[in-house]
């Protein structure tokens, strides 16, 4: 014969609070193969980050540019005072140094013609781009009374012209400026005082004197490109302009300063955009002296990346792995509450280990495939598993029905979520909300504090 306390026990474990609190349980548990997975895209993610690398390595890095530059030495002459020793008499000594300034383009007018395409290696996949720039503008008489240079100290038949920019591996063609209706060709040389990562290009000496007996300072000059990734430039200019057209249908515009509204235009086939900056739009003046300044943070551009590429989107998927675990998880257990049909917890942890198995599924596939089609596939896979699974638990067909309806219902729901961005947290928002109102709704019914299910 059974006492009080034994009933009062099998009673408890029987009970509608026993089982959801074994069913939570058991939903924490899976936590642990749902972060391995979750490790597992993350590791093809770095993968494909390092490939990328390796491409880009290859083919050509991001695009920093600034310039051209009018450089021009002039005399610094350095007084020291010293003792002589023996005659006790003040020496002054006068060492002549020289030094540079640096002048900006009064007006700076480019081109950009930017052609991309996608590079494929195995199953990852890297944005490169050629681009074509053309730059032209004039500049004004250098003027160097603010540091109170006199003429003689200026050393005008050394002048040259410079251009700062990374990757200089990647450019195609020989550089060659045409100033003042004399072609001049571009040649690296070794910065040890630059203050950023560029490295400089410069032209030989220069006559700037006799230039400026003819009062005509205009220059133009190309220069193409093979770069990944980003096109990035200083508005050097005292008005400086930008014309930038693509085929790149999902440019991100980035750096200090936004192309013009009006004129910008984004179609399914590509992108133009017009930058006009003057010189009062950033902080820093139309010359310099002795050493050019790091003028990174004024930069402007296009980022080329793939907006959301499989392995971001995988990674948002398997985010909501826990809700979609909890939300099945209690779908079944509001069936068997409503219906009396008893559920084990192995068959439980059955259809938890199936809808983990999603996520395999779909970063798998997703490699040789898109998103959309791996995501239909692993989809269908695992409603169609869970579907047959829970006819043999529930023993009729209209439970199952519901069953499959309401996980497609949810996958599509997190699809529309995982593909929206700025509307991400609204439309989950207002999902979830819509799935506690169909739980609340359901339950209403359920006795909770029946001692038997």
């Amino acid at each position: 014969m059974e006492t009080p306390e034994n009933q009062n026990s099998t009673s408890f474990f029987q009970s509608n609070t026993a089982k959801m609190i074994m069913v939570g349980l058991l939903t924490l548990f899976l936590l642990i193969p749902l972060e391995f997975v979750k490790n597992l895209i993350t590791e093809r993610s770095q993968r494909q980050e390092e490939v990328i690398t390796e491409i880009n390595d290859k083919w050509g890095e991001s695009v920093f540019f600034y310039g051209p530059i009018l450089k021009v030495p002039y005399n610094f002459y350095e007084e020291t005072v010293s003792m002589n020793e023996k005659t006790k008499e003040t020496v002054k000594q006068r060492k002549l140094h020289t030094k540079y300034a640096y002048f900006f383009p009064e007006e700076l007018k480019a081109k950009s013609n930017v052609t991309t395409k996608v590079l494929n290696r195995n199953n990852y996949e890297s944005v490169v781009f050629s681009s074509k720039m053309n730059f032209e503008g004039r500049y004004i008489h250098p003027d160097f009374s603010s540091k109170n240079i006199v003429n003689e100290d200026i050393q005008w038949d050394k002048a040259t012209i410079i251009i700062r920019t990374t990757n200089l591996k990647s450019i195609k063609d020989e550089v060659k400026i045409n100033f003042a209706n004399t072609n001049f060709t571009f040649e690296p040389v070794y910065d040890s005082d630059s203050k950023d990562s560029t490295e400089a290009l410069e032209t030989a000496y220069i006559d700037l004197g006799k230039i400026l007996n003819q009062g005509k300072m205009n220059f133009r000059f190309d220069i193409t490109y093979n770069g990944s990734q980003q096109i990035k430039m200083v508005p050097i200019g005292k008005t400086t302009q930008l014309n930038m057209q693509s085929n790149w249908a999902s440019p991100s515009f980035t750096g200090n300063f936004l192309p013009d509204d009006k004129t910008k235009q984004i179609t399914a086939t590509g992108f133009v955009s017009n930058w006009k900056i003057l010189h009062i739009n950033r902080a820093f003046s139309q010359q310099t002296f002795n050493n050019l300044p790091d003028l990174s943070q004024y930069a402007f551009g296009v980022d080329f990346v793939i907006p959301i590429d499989q392995y971001q989107q995988n990674i948002r998927a398997s985010k909501y792995g826990f809700l979609v675990i909890g939300l099945t998880f209690l779908i079944f257990f509001l069936i068997q509450s409503i219906s009396k049909i008893k559920i084990h917890i192995f068959q439980y942890s059955m259809i938890g280990l199936a809808l983990i198995m999603f996520y395999t599924l779909l970063i798998s596939i997703t490699e040789h495939s898109s998103f959309m089609k791996a995501y239909i596939i692993a989809g269908i896979a695992v409603i169609t598993l869970t579907t047959l699974y829970s006819v043999s638990i529930l023993k009729n067909k209209k439970f199952p029905l519901f069953i499959a309806a309401s996980l497609g219902s949810l996958y599509t729901f997190l699809y529309v979520i995982i593909q929206l961005e700025n509307y991400a947290l609204i439309v989950g928002s207002i999902g979830l909300f819509a799935i506690l109102a169909a739980v609340m709704y359901f339950s209403r019914k359920i006795d909770w504090n029946s001692g038997n299910s």
